[in-house]
C-alpha cells in the first residue's frame, strides 16, 4: 500500500534537512584540522568562515525568486547536488584566502537548499495544518548529530580529504533517491476554505515585510549561536579545555543531539504553549546554557552548557522561518533566511575578533547576549506571533 503523498512529502523533506545537517556539520569537525592545514591564525580563520555565510547570504533572495518561477522541489533537488560537490573542496587548499574562495561557493549551495526545502516545507506545514516545522529542523538537527559523531569517529583514521569527498559520494546518493519523490509527487495546493485562505501567503506590502523582518531578527540572533556553536565549540574544547580531537568532536554533536530533541518534541510545545512562550522561553534558557558552555572550567560542564543551550535554540529558527513563509510565501522565507544567515555571516569574524582581542570563552559568551535578545523581541512582538 503506498503510503499518503503528503507523508511521502513530508519523509523526503526530512531527508534533505538531514543531509544539510549531516554534510554541514562533517565539514565543521574537521575545522581544526582545516586550520593546521592552511596555518591560519583565529582572525585569518574567522574571515575565511566568512565566505560561509557571504555565500550563503548572497545567494538566498536569488533563490528565492527561482523558487517561484520553478518551484521549491527542483530547486531543492539542485542544491542538494551543488552542496554536496562542494563540500569536498575544503581540504584542496593550503592558505586562508583559497579556503574562504571555496568556502564561498559551498556556502552558495547551503544557502540556496535552505531556501528551498524550507519553503516547499512552509507548503506542506500549511497542508497540513499542524506546526510540524520544527520536525523538518529536527531532522537537520539528527544529521548534524551523526555527521558530527561520525566525524570525530573517522578523525584520527582518514585524512579531511578523504573524509568530505566520501561526504560528496553519500550527498549525491542521498539526493538522487529522496529527490525522486520531490520531483515525482506535485506540492501541495491546500483547500480554499476560510481558514486557509486567511492563513495563505499576503502581498509583500511595507507592513507584511516589516512584519516578516521581526521574525528575521530572531532568525538572525539563533542563527549566530549555532553557527559560533559549529564553528568554534570544536576549537574551544580542544584549545581552551585541553580535550582530544575526538572529545571536542563531540561537543557539536551534544549541542546537535539537543537540538533535535528539543525540535522532536517542538510541535507539541508549541501546541501547548504557543509561539511567545516558546519563543521567550528558549532564548532565556539558550541564554543561561551558553553562560555555562562558555566559562565554564571544566569540560563535561561546557558539554552540559552545550546541551542546554541547544534545547534552548531549538524552536527559534523553525518557528521564525514559518512565521515569515506563511506570511509571505517563497519570499518571506527568503528575507528571513537572508536575515537569519546574516548571524552566521556576522558570527564567524566576530567570534574570531573578539577571541584575538579578549579570548575565545569571552567572545562566546556574545551568543548568550543574543539568545536573550531573541527572547526579548519575541516577547516585544508577541501580538504579530500570535497572529
Amino acid at each position: 500500500m503506498q503510503a499518503n503523498p503528503l507523508t511521502r512529502l513530508r519523509i523526503a523533506l526530512s531527508v534533505f534537512f538531514a543531509l544539510d545537517g549531516f554534510v554541514f556539520a562533517g565539514w565543521v569537525v574537521r575545522i581544526p584540522a582545516i586550520k593546521e592545514q592552511t596555518d591560519a591564525s583565529a582572525t585569518a580563520l574567522g574571515l575565511a568562515l566568512l565566505g560561509v555565510s557571504a555565500g550563503a547570504v548572497i545567494t538566498m533572495m536569488l533563490t528565492g525568486r527561482l523558487c517561484r518561477r520553478y518551484g521549491n522541489h527542483p530547486m531543492t533537488v539542485i542544491c542538494g547536488i551543488l552542496l554536496s560537490l562542494s563540500v569536498s573542496l575544503p581540504p584542496l587548499t593550503h592558505s586562508p584566502v583559497t579556503l574562504g574562495v571555496v568556502l564561498f561557493v559551498f556556502g552558495m549551495a547551503y544557502g540556496g537548499i535552505n531556501v528551498a526545502f524550507n519553503s516547499a516545507a512552509v507548503d506542506l506545514v500549511r497542508a497540513l495544518r499542524r506546526p510540524v516545522m520544527p520536525s523538518f529542523h529536527a531532522a537537520f538537527s539528527l544529521g548534524g548529530m551523526v555527521g558530527a559523531g561520525l566525524g570525530g569517529l573517522v578523525a584520527g583514521v582518514l585524512s579531511p580529504t578523504q573524509h568530505l569527498f566520501g561526504l560528496t559520494v553519500i550527498g549525491l546518493l542521498v539526493t538522487v533517491l529522496a529527490g525522486r519523490t520531490l520531483l515525482d509527487v506535485q506540492p501541495p495546493t491546500p483547500s480554499e476554505s476560510a481558514s486557509q485562505t486567511k492563513s495563505r501567503p499576503r502581498r509583500l506590502d511595507t507592513h507584511t515585510r516589516r512584519l516578516v523582518i521581526v521574525f528575521g531578527l530572531i532568525a538572525l540572533c539563533t542563527a549566530y549561536g549555532e553557527g559560533a556553536l559549529a564553528d568554534w565549540s570544536a576549537l574551544h574544547l580542544e584549545q581552551d579545555l585541553h580535550a582530544s580531537p575526538g572529545v571536542a568532536a563531540a561537543g557539536f554533536s551534544c549541542f546537535a543531539l539537543a537540538m533535535a530533541i528539543g525540535r522532536f518534541t517542538g510541535t507539541r510545545m508549541l501546541e501547548r504553549l504557543g509561539q511567545t512562550r516558546t519563543l521567550v522561553s528558549g532564548g532565556a534558557t539558550a541564554a543561561v546554557g551558553m553562560l555555562v558552555g562558555a566559562l565554564a572550567p571544566s569540560l563535561w560542564a561546557a558539554l552540559l552548557g552545550f546541551v542546554v543551550t541547544g534545547l534552548g535554540l531549538a524552536n527559534l529558527f523553525p518557528i521564525a522561518v514559518e512565521r515569515a513563509g506563511a506570511l509571505a510565501g517563497p519570499e518571506g522565507v527568503a528575507i528571513a533566511s537572508t536575515l537569519g544567515y546574516g548571524g552566521m555571516l556576522l558570527g564567524p569574524p566576530a567570534i574570531g575578533f573578539m577571541a584575538d582581542w579578549f579570548s575565545l570563552p569571552a567572545a562566546l559568551t556574545s551568543v548568550a547576549a543574543l539568545a536573550a535578545t531573541a527572547a526579548v523581541i519575541g516577547l516585544v512582538t508577541r501580538r504579530a506571533a500570535e497572529h
